[in-house]
C-alpha cells in the first residue's frame, strides 16, 4: 500500500518570490479542501505567508494579522469571503468561541489560522496543516493534508 500521499511535503523558501509559487502549489495540493491551520513561532512567516495565499485567491485588499480583531474578511477574485484569523491574544478557548468559529469554517470559504494550537479542540477533522519553520538561510514550509 502506497501512503506517500499522507506524507508531510516539505518546501523551502529562500527569498519572499519563492513563496509566491509555494502558495499556488499548496492551494493546489488542497485541492477542495478550505481550513489552513498555520503553526509557527512568533515572527515565523505565518501572516507574510497568508498574503502571498491571498493573492493567490484574487484578494486585491491589504492583508494584515487581525491581532486584536480576531478574524478579518477580505474578498478573493471570485468575490467569495477569504477568512483571517489570529488567535494570539485570546486568553481562554470561550474567548474564540464567541466569535462563532464553526460558522466559518462550515462557510465553505478559505480560513487561515495563525496561532491554531490555541483553540485546537474547534478545529475540524478536514483541516490542512502548515508548519513555518525559520532556519538559517530558508524557511521550511511542511504541509500535511
Amino acid at each position: 500500500m502506497d501512503n506517500s500521499k499522507d506524507m508531510p511535503k516539505e518546501f523551502k523558501a529562500y527569498s519572499l518570490e519563492d513563496l509566491n509559487d509555494i502558495a499556488q502549489h499548496i492551494l493546489r495540493l488542497a485541492g477542495d479542501k478550505r481550513v489552513f491551520s498555520i503553526f509557527g513561532a512568533m515572527g515565523a512567516g505565518k501572516t507574510t505567508f497568508i498574503k502571498r495565499l491571498c493573492r493567490e485567491l484574487g484578494v486585491l485588499e491589504t492583508v494584515s494579522s487581525p491581532t486584536f480583531s480576531l478574524v478579518n474578511e477580505y474578498r478573493g477574485g471570485d468575490r467569495m469571503s477569504v477568512y483571517h484569523f489570529d488567535f494570539y491574544r485570546i486568553n481562554n478557548l470561550e474567548e474564540a468561541m464567541d466569535i462563532g468559529p464553526e460558522d466559518y469554517f462550515d462557510s465553505g470559504s478559505y480560513c487561515f489560522i495563525e496561532w491554531p494550537e490555541l483553540i485546537k479542540p474547534l478545529l475540524p477533522a478536514h483541516c490542512v496543516r502548515l508548519e513555518i519553520m525559520e532556519k538559517v538561510d530558508h524557511r521550511l514550509l511542511r504541509l500535511s493534508l
